[in-house]
């Protein structure tokens, strides 16, 4: 058993590349695209569209899209995940580190650190930054940590923190960060989703029978919801509704960020950002929650493209929301979760 100053707690999220230089954006979109759990095509096939197409396409589009919202910090994400670590270290008595998916810094590091902080360290655990399960998100994120764990042999006990999409802290966040906005006038709230193959869903069904076969698989209870990051989603923005108050027919669903031509999870944002002024919802308050720090997928894709195309398709007013990023009641729900878990796992 290990006491409470024997912990160390690792903030993970996405990442971004090391600068707005192509070659770096290369590097970054390389990495990031080659993991199994994103494109998760056999490994020769996989390396010939990424390295051969999609990079050498999209690197000098993409090196511009990150220039266009680069901080002089650096990257938006990074920095306000450095920020978050300050907060939650504020509020508690261990050391918290962060560490990125892809990029830096590495969770190597931020292991390291940790342990340069306490030498006599014996549990880390990560909390990865992402509410919801996805093979693309939090999963890959957790069981990277874990391969980096193994591979340096470290000798302290890793634990990694499950998703928090229905977490009643996170929801009070979600809600609390939305609530000034909602004073301003609008016709519809937009709850947008970083999207992922239809594919992913149905392999990720721990039961092989439910996910996208049983009708309205997403409110029939099932054993594959643990692993649903549609499930999951869609539980999220109905809770964060159900607590704003806001009437059904005034808020909405959809999934953004789509890549390459296979089916992804639907309504696409982009689809409904053109026609939703054709309906009469013209004044439009976008929300982002499966991301807890603005980044690229909010600041540029919805916040100036997303923007851009609903005001051109007869838009009166658009709003994005910001992401939680330092918001005090998500510092306060960081702490509160590290600090339950820790409490489940100390003594």
């Amino acid at each position: 058993m290990v006491s409470k100053s024997d912990v160390g707690i690792i903030l993970m999220n996405l990442g971004s590349p090391d600068s707005t230089a192509v070659p770096d954006v290369k590097r970054y979109l390389s990495e990031f695209l080659m993991d199994k759990r994103v494109i998760d095509y056999p490994w020769l096939f996989r390396k010939i569209l990424i390295e051969g197409i999609i990079v050498p396409r999209r690197a000098e589009k993409s090196a511009e899209a990150y220039a266009s919202i680069w901080w002089k910090e650096g990257s938006p994400l990074i920095a306000l995940t450095k920020q978050l670590q300050t907060a939650v270290q504020h509020d508690m008595d261990v050391p918290v580190e962060i560490a990125m998916r892809y990029g830096n810094p590495h969770p190597e590091e931020a292991f390291d650190n940790l342990l340069k902080k306490n030498p006599g360290l014996k549990e880390v655990i990560v909390l990865p930054l992402y509410p919801h399960y996805a093979m693309s998100s939090y999963e890959t994120a957790a069981e990277y940590a874990k391969e980096i764990y193994k591979k340096k042999k470290y000798k302290f006990k890793l634990s990694v923190i499950p998703p928090f999409y229905d977490e009643p802290a996170y929801i009070d966040a979600v809600a609390e960060s939305m609530r000034p906005y909602l004073q301003q006038e609008h016709d519809y709230v937009l709850f947008s989703y970083h999207g992922v193959p239809e594919r992913h869903i149905r392999k990720g069904d721990i039961t092989g029978h439910h996910c996208m076969k049983v009708t309205d698989c997403c409110h029939v209870q099932s054993p594959a919801h643990e692993y649903c990051y549609r499930h999951q989603v869609f539980i999220t923005a109905e809770l964060v509704a159900a607590k704003l108050g806001l009437p059904r027919e005034k808020w909405g669903i959809s999934f953004q960020s789509r890549l390459g031509r296979e089916e992804w999870l639907k309504p696409y944002t982009a689809g409904l950002l053109e026609t939703l002024p054709r309906e009469g919802k013209k004044k439009l308050l976008v929300v982002c929650p499966a991301f807890v720090s603005d980044c690229l997928e909010t600041l540029e894709e919805i916040a100036v493209e997303g923007k851009h195309s609903f005001m051109n398709n007869g838009g009166d007013s658009f709003t994005m929301i910001p992401c939680l990023n330092i918001h005090p009641m998500w510092v306060k729900a960081v702490v509160k979760y590290c600090h339950q878990i820790m409490e489940e796992e100390t003594v």
